[in-house]
């Protein structure tokens, strides 16, 4: 199972993206509690962070196109550094009391642009690391080392702010961006492709949409999921505390959110031993627990139920996480894997604001149980909809494209990539 941790490489990867969780936990504590003090006003800090998300998406393809064509490695330690610097000039103005919401903005709008190019990336560079029979197990140490981090995290980040203050958990924040880049210095792999530089950028996102769509299965679950994530940022994000408001209280929904990330290190530990031959579809099925909680929010909204209901959900999430990023590792060539990764997370994450604010007046109108019912079987027949595809139901563990040469333990380096024609889906 831990036979991908004796790769040099992919130890820096595990590493670095431990670290990154760590800080991305700690920042949003932090943040919230330096805009309420600042001006008390939830809308302003709904600006903050939207500004982030915003550039975020925005820049995401942009990402892609740059973590295909500059080796990975120089990526992750310059957005991380630029990530160092964005924070720690946030955290000076916080301390220093200077800081307003327009300079606020802009910097979070920068850490937004900065967390873009990074993630195309991060996820990328994952199966030039190991073997590629050791992508599953890869996937999911990675996995179980973010949950973990988010955990401690999310824990560190509310005694600095109530010890010493939101300023100084930002501080930490840069720091930890700090480390990672010290960290991803050790994650050596070749470079993705040779002579990319020679494309334009609209060549080489028309390049990565035609990789997208050649795999019917690859867009279908990022349509699918598309519905998945606009439903539950509304029904879970925006409506589960108002529910847990009236029924188990404040502290309670903490706990629910802290049992499904305990499910998520729970899940990480069974993706580790799990072993089927078509991945993607267990992944896809397991989905359909996520209507569970919004069900419970709904109809029983008991600290019991909802307690249970948010493992379930975390074993779920992380079964197909690691299922996803498997099959996409073992699918997709590696010289087109950022950008492939890049339009994943455009196409999965631009509902999510859409979501968060429509589900306001539509559960003013109908009221929250109906809206919550209604989201839940979105949820169910999104799972459907990606189920009643062919591919996703046929696609075996395995693959079509060979990331990378295997590289050997203990060394940071790895062979020159050699990626194949895509194939057709199964």
């Amino acid at each position: 199972m831990f036979a991908p941790l004796r790769y040099a490489a992919f130890r820096y990867l595990a590493a670095g993206r431990l670290v990154n969780m760590v800080g991305n936990a700690i920042a949003p504590v932090a943040l919230a509690f330096a805009v309420l003090d600042l001006t008390g006003s939830v809308r302003d800090l709904g600006l903050v962070v939207g500004a982030r998300s915003l550039m975020n998406v925005l820049f995401v393809l942009f990402g892609g196109v740059l973590a295909d064509r500059v080796p990975r490695r120089l990526v992750l330690v310059g957005s991380n550094l630029l990530g160092a610097l964005t924070q720690a000039t946030v955290a000076t103005l916080v301390l220093t009391g200077t800081a307003t919401i327009p300079l606020l903005l802009a910097l979070g709008a920068a850490n937004g642009v900065v967390s873009a190019l990074a993630q195309p990336a991060s996820a990328a560079v994952t199966p030039q690391t190991v073997p590629a029979e050791l992508i599953q197990p890869a996937n999911a140490i990675l996995r179980l080392g973010m949950n973990t981090g988010m955990i401690g995290g999310a824990a560190l980040g509310g005694l600095l702010v109530a010890a010493v203050g939101p300023g100084w958990g930002l501080a930490v924040d840069a720091f930890t961006f700090a480390v990672a880049a010290v960290a991803f210095t050790g994650v050596r792999v070749p470079a993705a492709r040779a002579g990319a530089a020679r494309m334009g950028i609209v060549a080489d996102l028309r390049e990565g949409w035609s990789e997208f769509v050649a795999r019917t299965w690859v867009w279908v679950v990022v349509l699918g999921f598309m519905v998945l994530n606009g439903t539950l940022a509304g029904g879970v994000n925006v409506l589960g505390p108002a529910v847990a408001d009236g029924t188990i209280g404040r502290s309670g929904w903490g706990l629910v959110l802290a049992a499904q990330t305990v499910g998520m290190v729970v899940g990480g530990v069974v993706a580790l031993r799990i072993r089927v031959r078509r991945l993607l579809l267990l992944g896809v099925a397991c989905m359909f627990a996520e209507s569970v909680l919004l069900l419970g929010l709904a109809l029983t909204p008991t600290i019991g139920v909802l307690v249970a209901a948010g493992v379930t959900v975390g074993i779920a999430v992380e079964q197909f996480s690691v299922a996803w990023e498997t099959s996409i590792a073992q699918h997709i060539p590696a010289d087109r894997l950022a950008r492939v990764y890049s339009y994943d997370m455009l196409g999965s994450f631009v509902a999510i604001p859409l979501g968060q604010v429509a589900v306001g007046p539509v559960a003013a109108a109908i009221g929250t149980r109906d809206t919550l019912l209604i989201l839940a079987a979105a949820v169910a027949l999104a799972v459907l909809g990606m189920l009643a595809s062919r591919d996703v139901r046929r696609l075996e563990t395995g693959g079509d494209a060979r990331p990378t040469a295997t590289p050997s333990p203990g060394s940071g380096d790895g062979a020159t990539t050699g990626s194949a024609e895509p194939a057709a889906p199964a």
